[in-house]
C-alpha cells in the first residue's frame, strides 16, 4: 500500500470520527430531552462538556500510550469501538430508565474512547511522511466537511428520531475502526504534547502566546456555535434539519476557503489575515446575534464561516513562522492544546451566558471576544509579522 492511500483512509477516518461527532449537535435538544434531561440550553451544555472534558483530559493519556507501546492502530481501533459502545449504551438509556447524571457518566467514557480514535488517527497522518502539508491538509479537509456533513446529516435524523443521531454516530465509529484496521502502523519514536508540555513551549518561547491567544478565541467561538447557536436557530421556529442547515452556513466556507486563505496569507503577511480577519468574525458573530429574520441570520453565517476560514490557517501559519523548524511540531501541538481548551470554554461561556442572561449577551460576549483578542493583540502580530502588508514573512526568513 502506497502512502497516498494510507493516507486517505486515514483522512476517512478522522472524516468518520468526526461526523460522528456532530451529528448529534442539529438536535441536542431533542436529544438530551430524550434521556432524561430538561431539553434547555443548560442540560444541553453538560450534554457537550461531559464528552469535550474528557476529550482534553485523555488526548494526551492516548498519546502516551501510542508512544510507550510503540503502535497507534490498534489503539485507534479500541477508541473508536468503544466510542461506537458507549453512543449505543446512550440509545438504550430511555429503555434502561437511569438518571440523566448517569447520562453524563457514560457521554465523558464514550468520549474518553472516542477522543483516542480521533487523535491517534491525526498522529498517524503525521507518521506517514515528512510532507507535513500534505498531511495535515488532509486532515484539515476531512474535519472542515465532516463537521459540514454532520450538521446536515444529523438534523435530518434527529427530526426522524431524536436517538438515530446515535446509531449514526455508533455506525460511522465502527466503520473509522474497519478502515484504519487496514493501514500499516507507521509509529515513530516520537514526543508527546500535553498541556503541561505546551506551556513549558510557551515559557521558552514567549511569543507563541499571541497565535496560541488567537487559537483559544476562535475555538471558543466554534464550541459557542455548536451549543448555543444550535439553540438560537431553534429559537426562530426551525427544527433539527434546519438548524443543521444554518451551521452548515458556518461550516462549509469554513471549510473550503481555508486554503486559498492560507496561500493568501503567505503572499499579503498574516497581519491583514488574522487581525482584520478576526474583527470581521467577532463583529460578523455579533450580526447574527442581533438578526431580525432568519435569512439575514443565515447570511451572516456565511460570512463569519468566510472570516473564521480567513483567521484560521493564518494564525497556524503565524506559529510555524515563529517556531524554528526542529520544533514546529511541538508548536502546533500546544496550539491545539489551547485550541481544545477554547472549544470547551465555548460550551461553558455560552450554555451559563444564555441560561443567566439571554442569546444577545451571549452573542455579544463571543463576538466582541473576538474583537478584544485583535485589538489587543494588533501590535504584536504586526511585528511578529516582520511588516506586515506584503513584507517578508518570520517563516520565510528563517527557512
Amino acid at each position: 500500500m502506497d502512502r497516498r492511500t494510507e493516507r486517505r483512509r486515514l483522512a476517512l477516518a478522522v472524516w468518520a470520527v468526526l461526523v460522528s461527532q456532530v451529528l448529534l449537535y442539529p438536535g441536542v435538544a431533542d436529544l438530551v430531552h430524550e434521556l432524561g434531561g430538561t431539553g434547555d440550553v443548560q442540560s444541553g451544555m453538560w450534554f457537550l462538556v461531559a464528552e469535550f472534558a474528557a476529550f482534553v483530559t485523555f488526548a494526551g493519556v492516548w498519546g502516551a500510550a501510542s508512544d510507550a507501546l510503540g503502535r497507534r492502530r490498534s489503539l485507534i481501533v479500541t477508541g473508536a469501538l468503544g466510542g461506537a459502545l458507549g453512543y449505543l449504551v446512550l440509545a438504550a438509556v430511555p429503555a434502561l430508565g437511569v438518571s440523566f447524571t448517569a447520562v453524563l457518566g457514560i457521554r465523558a467514557l464514550g468520549g474518553t474512547m472516542t477522543i483516542g480514535a480521533f487523535s491517534l488517527s491525526m498522529t498517524a497522518l503525521a507518521d506517514l511522511s515528512s510532507e507535513n502539508g500534505k498531511n495535515m491538509g488532509a486532515a484539515g479537509i476531512a474535519i472542515g466537511l465532516g463537521a459540514a456533513l454532520g450538521s446536515v446529516v444529523g438534523g435530518r435524523l434527529a427530526d426522524a428520531d431524536p436517538l438515530y443521531p446515535l446509531y449514526g454516530a455508533a455506525t460511522l465509529l465502527v466503520v473509522a475502526a474497519v478502515i484504519v484496521a487496514t493501514v500499516p502502523d507507521r509509529t515513530p519514536d516520537g514526543v508527546r504534547v500535553r498541556l503541561g508540555a505546551a506551556l513549558g513551549r510557551l515559557r521558552e518561547r514567549p511569543e507563541l502566546g499571541i497565535p496560541y491567544a488567537f487559537g483559544f478565541i476562535d475555538r471558543m467561538t466554534a464550541g459557542f456555535f455548536s451549543l448555543v447557536g444550535v439553540f438560537y436557530f431553534r429559537s426562530f421556529g426551525l427544527d433539527a434539519f434546519g438548524a443543521g442547515l444554518a451551521l452548515f452556513a458556518f461550516f462549509f466556507p469554513f471549510a473550503v476557503l481555508q486554503y486559498p486563505l492560507g496561500v493568501l496569507s503567505d503572499r499579503v503577511g498574516r497581519f491583514v489575515p488574522v487581525i482584520v480577519g478576526s474583527i470581521g468574525f467577532g463583529l460578523t458573530i455579533i450580526v447574527v446575534g442581533v438578526a431580525p429574520t432568519l435569512p439575514l441570520a443565515i447570511v451572516s453565517m456565511i460570512l463569519v464561516g468566510v472570516f473564521g476560514a480567513l483567521v484560521s490557517p493564518s494564525t497556524m501559519a503565524l506559529v510555524t513562522d515563529i517556531a524554528d523548524p526542529d520544533e514546529r511540531g511541538a508548536a502546533l501541538g500546544g496550539f491545539n492544546v489551547f485550541g481544545s481548551l477554547g472549544f470547551l470554554t465555548g460550551f461553558v461561556v455560552g450554555g451559563f451566558t444564555t441560561s443567566t442572561a439571554d442569546f444577545l449577551t451571549a452573542f455579544l460576549v463571543v463576538g466582541l471576544s473576538e474583537v478584544a483578542i485583535a485589538l489587543v493583540a494588533a501590535r504584536s502580530v504586526w511585528r511578529l509579522s516582520s511588516g506586515g502588508f506584503g513584507k517578508g514573512i518570520v517563516g520565510s526568513v528563517r527557512d
